[in-house]
């Protein structure tokens, strides 16, 4: 298999750094080289004839990024009255599930860490990833959502119902039941384990209202734990967030109610934050910015989540990408929305935000050391962008700007300029 030469490359490394004028050996499945070598010399050696050298003249070369809260099988959630995880068909889900996944892969993002699924969904998707049967990113499959009864997703539906089947919630009551339901969703092929804590955040419950004791949290961690699974919450306040903090959750979700205690604790466990503001914001809009009780409350969170997250990040606090594409008035596809929104609304460096998407994104899908960077010896998992996002992270927007997006060294789109002449 031939090498690529990627030469005149304005690297985003994805670790805060740029390269200018670089070029990038991709051979096989990996990263051969990065560096000032014009003529594709250098660690990996000498041009080679059957080298596929493209001159990039100054195209950005970057990481493939990772979305850290991912919800595949969703779509218009929230529209009308339905049990949560049960609006539609298992299969009809599924369908979904595959053209959302190809959808992110197409859109820049080489790997997902889903926040969760029903019905097993996402581990038979990285299966048929992984055995190619589909079109998808490396995936990290996750639970149903794990709280007790009458939190949040469980007032999805009223009691009356009666609703057997568990859909997209897995009620949980004590700790002996949360340990035993961590089991079975990791026998059901879970890596992630997802804990609703609070409200808030955009769903009908209160967010000061946590939904879960500490033994309870502490038996699903421990659970998880044992059995190599990680565990993600749903946190919306202070309180629940330092409680988790304590208790070794592994990945904060929102983290609406962060203030400088709680950066420290942040710093101190190194728990990636996935801050998801987009999607609240968008609700907002689409409610017409504010008036009502519920819409003051969300407007509150925005604001004090817009103060914070700068601060945040100026400070160190792992901070990643990813929300709840699907949700109702914020449907899959446009996903680079999400680092416009950090840039230009709430004031995070262009950089900062590409690094979140890459190097932290790749350590949280637990693969930091063989992607996120464009270094040497990883994965090439790469993007090559017509434009520089750093100085416009619009041009992620268009997927007409991405020209190239390898997986593993594969191309799954190659719209790259034409190889150059230049004699070897």
């Amino acid at each position: 298999m031939s090498r690529l030469l990627l030469t005149g490359a304005h690297v985003v490394v994805g670790d805060g750094t740029e390269l200018d004028n670089a070029t990038v050996v991709v051979d096989g499945e990996r990263i051969a080289s990065v560096g000032a070598h014009s003529d594709g010399s250098g660690p990996a050696g000498s041009r080679q004839p059957d080298d596929r050298v493209v001159d990039l003249a100054g195209r950005t070369v970057m990481p493939g990024m990772v979305m850290c809260h991912y919800h595949a099988t969703y779509h218009n959630l929230g529209s009308a009255p339905a049990p949560f995880g049960l609006e539609e068909p298992m299969a009809m889900q599924v369908v979904r599930a595959i053209r959302n996944l190809e959808r992110l892969l197409l859109a820049g993002f080489t790997g997902a860490v889903s926040a969760g699924a029903p019905f097993a969904i996402d581990a038979s998707m990285k299966a048929a990833i992984e055995r190619k049967l589909i079109v998808g990113p490396r995936l990290v499959p996750c639970s149903r959502d794990l709280s007790t009864t009458g939190h949040a997703g469980d007032k999805s539906y009223p009691s009356h119902w009666d609703v057997g089947a568990m859909g997209a919630i897995r009620r949980s009551d004590g700790p002996d039941e949360f340990r035993r339901n961590v089991r079975l969703e990791v026998k059901e092929g879970a890596e992630m384990i997802k804990l609703f804590v609070t409200g808030g955040h955009g769903t009908v419950g209160p967010r000061e209202q946590t939904e879960m004791s500490a033994a309870e949290m502490q038996a699903a961690i421990e659970a998880a734990h044992l059995r190599g699974a990680r565990v993600r919450g749903h946190i919306a306040n202070k309180d629940a967030l330092l409680m988790a903090l304590d208790l070794g959750i592994d990945i904060v979700d929102h983290g609406d109610g962060m203030d400088d205690e709680c950066i420290e604790r942040l710093l101190a466990t190194g728990t990636p934050v996935v801050p998801s503001m987009l999607f609240p914001a968008r609700l907002l809009e689409a409610m017409g910015g504010g008036g009502l009780g519920f819409t003051d409350d969300m407007r509150h969170d925005i604001d004090a989540m817009s103060a914070i997250l700068p601060v945040a990040n100026a400070a160190g606090v792992r901070l990643v990408l990813g929300d709840d594409y699907g949700a109702i008035n914020f449907p899959h596809g446009p996903y680079a929305d999400e680092l416009a929104y950090y840039v230009k609304d709430v004031g995070i460096p262009a950089i900062d935000v590409l690094t979140w998407a890459t190097r932290n994104g790749a350590e949280v899908l637990g693969r930091g050391d063989e992607l996120g960077t464009v270094t040497a010896g990883k994965l090439a998992d790469l993007l090559v962008v017509d434009g520089d996002p750093v100085a416009d992270i619009n041009v992620l927007r268009d997927p007409a700007a991405l020209i190239a997006i390898l997986k593993g060294g594969q191309a799954v789109t190659d719209r790259l300029p034409s190889p150059s002449a230049h004699p070897v």
